[in-house]
């Protein structure tokens, strides 16, 4: 297992709401016990959090997540936003991807990370420089 576990919009949404999402809620869970149990850090990088914050009623359970001890925010830093602009840049894409990007650009900030993730196919066309990120799919 890697150092980190980066976890994305879906993967978030996915654990939070696991009724509403019951294939990748199982996915997300095995693949957060198997980082729980391997001592890997869990992230949650900060854009995300615009992605599935949505009212204090809809928050509820993502703030339940976000409560455990072993998933943090990852936050947002100039460097961090900078890098994942240069990410869009790479590949001539757009501002809607921003949010991919900065999960990619936090995953780099570990020597090894895999990302958890309902959009495997644009992690994997951001990431794919860096073999020291991986892609798993919900």
């Amino acid at each position: 297992m890697a150092e980190a576990l980066i976890l994305d919009s879906e993967a978030v949404a996915a654990l939070a709401y696991p009724s509403k999402r019951a294939v990748r809620a199982r996915r997300a869970s095995a693949i957060l016990r198997l980082a729980q149990d391997h001592r890997a850090l869990v992230r949650v990088p900060a854009p995300v959090l615009a992605e599935v914050c949505r009212g204090t009623k809809h928050d509820a359970a993502i703030n339940l997540l976000l409560n455990n001890p072993g998933v943090q925010v990852f936050d947002l830093t100039r460097a961090l936003a900078q890098q994942a602009g240069h990410l869009l840049e790479r590949l001539k894409l757009s501002s809607a991807h921003a949010v991919d990007a900065f999960v990619v650009a936090t995953a780099l900030h570990f020597d090894a990370a895999v990302i958890a993730t309902g959009d495997p196919r644009d992690m994997q066309r951001l990431a794919a420089p860096f073999p020291r990120i991986g892609i798993l799919a919900l």
